[in-house]
């Protein structure tokens, strides 16, 4: 017979939907068994999504579970007080110091996406991508107008400055991609997907898509002003 395939269930988004409709702590305690059940499947999903990391890319994260998030939410800087997340998540890193960008995961009713790329790049890490944009911007054009990243992720996503970035031109013919503070790649699911027998090889398929553009930003970022 054959294997069955590692997937999403229904009950891991029903529970979900039960918790947003009682987000609070004796709800929560008086189901911790189911939680944690189905909390063990998705823990199963990111171990198969690591297996398909570690196909195409070297991943630091040890196991699936480790992967994960913890379903509490940090309450004590927020005016949203309950006390969990309405979502499963998690997220793999990279090994290496050379080896730059990270990938998650986001599974909700009607908002499961994955994600990459670089949240907050320190002061010295934008400077050293914006200078090899506004040196060389083609190498990093390819990979956005390629065919793969563009069914995967339409285009770059990211915060961007509303002027010019200190020490370039407004003329500049890349300031489109000089003005970016955020480099952030995201493919969006629906929820038929999410459920498929193949999800789990949808995500690892869309992280190997990601694999261009950290490989770009790695080389950008661990190279010094020789480019060696």
């Amino acid at each position: 017979m054959p294997a069955t395939p590692i997937k999403i269930q229904h009950s891991n988004i029903d529970f979900l939907e039960k918790l947003k409709k009682n987000n609070n702590r004796e709800w929560f305690n008086e189901r911790k068994t189911e939680f944690l059940s189905e909390q063990a499947n998705i823990e199963n999903f990111a171990s198969a999504l690591l297996t398909e990391l570690n196909l195409h890319d070297v991943i630091e994260t040890p196991s699936g579970k480790k992967s994960l998030y913890r379903i509490y939410r940090d309450t004590r800087f927020s005016n949203d007080k309950t006390p969990y997340k309405t979502h499963w998540s998690g997220s793999f890193k990279r090994a290496g110091k050379s080896r730059r960008g990270g990938y998650y995961f986001h599974i909700e009713k009607g908002n499961t996406f994955v994600g990459g790329g670089f949240w907050e790049p320190s002061p010295a890490d934008l400077k050293l991508i914006r200078d090899d944009i506004a040196f060389d911007a083609k190498p990093l054009r390819d990979i956005l107008n390629s065919k793969d990243f563009i069914a995967s992720f339409d285009q770059l996503k990211g915060e961007q400055l509303k002027t010019t970035p200190k020490g370039f031109e407004a003329e500049h013919p890349d300031i489109d991609l000089l003005r970016f503070k955020q480099f952030l790649l995201v493919k969006k699911f629906d929820d038929e997907a999410v459920l498929s027998d193949n999800f789990v090889q949808q995500m690892g398929q869309a992280f190997r898509n990601m694999r261009p553009f950290f490989d770009y930003m790695s080389s950008v970022l661990s190279s010094d002003a020789n480019g060696e």
